[in-house]
């Protein structure tokens, strides 16, 4: 299996920074995509960023040219750099994984971070 260990949540002021991690561990042969998820109270899971194998990045809308994804493909570990941190970037942030386990490499996984709270004050 995978496990996933998130960071680098907490409380902000607006126009602050922070920056995330999430490092994965176990039975690991490849990973492929890995991405940043977030949920605030009351709205569903969104997708903030996504980054392939190849380093190819996705942002939605309301992050692009604020928030940077990026990954260490020798720590198996994916950052997200948030600036400029507005009041509706508050939510829980969820890392994803796709990966492929030594026991079956033929099929990709996805697995799920226990989230980290973001909350950004005005």
């Amino acid at each position: 299996q995978v496990q996933l260990v998130e960071s680098g949540g907490g409380l902000v002021q607006a126009g602050g920074s922070l920056r995330l991690s999430c490092a994965a561990s176990g039975n690991i042969f490849s990973i492929n995509a890995m991405a940043w998820y977030r949920q605030a109270p009351g709205k569903q899971r969104e997708l903030v960023a996504s980054i392939t194998s190849g380093g190819k990045t996705n942002y939605a809308d309301s992050v692009k040219g604020r928030f940077t994804i990026s990954r260490d493909n020798a720590k198996n570990t994916v950052y997200l750099q948030m600036n400029s941190l507005k009041p509706e970037d508050t939510a829980v942030f969820y890392c994803y994984v796709q990966a492929r386990l030594w026991t079956y490499v033929n099929s990709a996984n996805e697995y799920w971070g226990q989230g980290t709270q973001v909350t950004v004050s005005s």
